[in-house]
């Protein structure tokens, strides 16, 4: 087994998806839900990252490239996504959470673009190409999903503090959340004007 490979990809996916940082947006997508739809959310949510992930791992340049998109353009349009949810969490026009929007929320913006967003995507891809044998292929799949499996224990027990700071404290933590979550929207935005930039030049 290639352990030091594991590492590598561990840590590089834990830096770029940020398990700790998905708890207080994860915690104000889900208030109100019950601790059983909050669980299901938590699950489809890294069901659907790994999928999209390995899915750009197998098969991301080919797609790609059959639909002419750079990995900037990905990276911008993920950013935009990311700052309309930031919005809706920041000027507080949610609308109340049913069962159709649960399963939206599991897909967007919590499975994707926040946690298989394009720097996650991208770092896969690049992991890929160092596959040659199967004890590479181990190495990165038990990186993966390992990482998901964090993700999946970060969100798993933000519940218990749902309970503890009540209502008012989900509005202060959707506020936050909504804060960091702009932020992040408009880096990822800023990075790929500069990739469109540099390319360019």
């Amino acid at each position: 087994m290639e352990w030091v490979l594991v590492t590598e990809v561990f840590v590089t996916l834990f830096v770029i998806m940020d398990p700790v940082g998905t708890i207080p947006i994860f915690l104000s997508l889900t208030g109100g839900r019950s601790p059983q739809a909050s669980r299901r959310l938590a699950w489809q949510a890294v069901t659907v990252s790994i999928s999209v992930i390995s899915a750009f791992a197998f098969f991301g340049q080919q797609i790609l490239g059959y639909l002419h998109i750079s990995l900037p353009a990905l990276q911008c349009a993920g950013g935009l996504l990311l700052l309309l949810v930031a919005l809706q969490l920041l000027t507080g026009n949610q609308t109340e959470p049913s069962g159709a929007q649960e399963t939206n929320v599991a897909l967007v913006p919590l499975g994707t673009p926040l946690l298989a967003g394009p720097g996650a995507i991208v770092a896969t891809m690049v992991f890929s190409k160092r596959v040659h044998d199967f004890p590479d292929f181990a190495a990165v799949a038990i990186g993966v999903i390992g990482v998901h499996l964090t993700i999946w224990l970060a969100m798993r027990f933000s519940l218990p503090i749902l309970r503890v700071i009540r209502e008012s404290g989900v509005l202060l933590v959707t506020r936050i959340a909504g804060l960091l979550l702009s932020a992040i929207a408009v880096q990822l935005v800023a990075d790929s004007v500069r990739a469109f930039i540099a390319g360019e030049g």
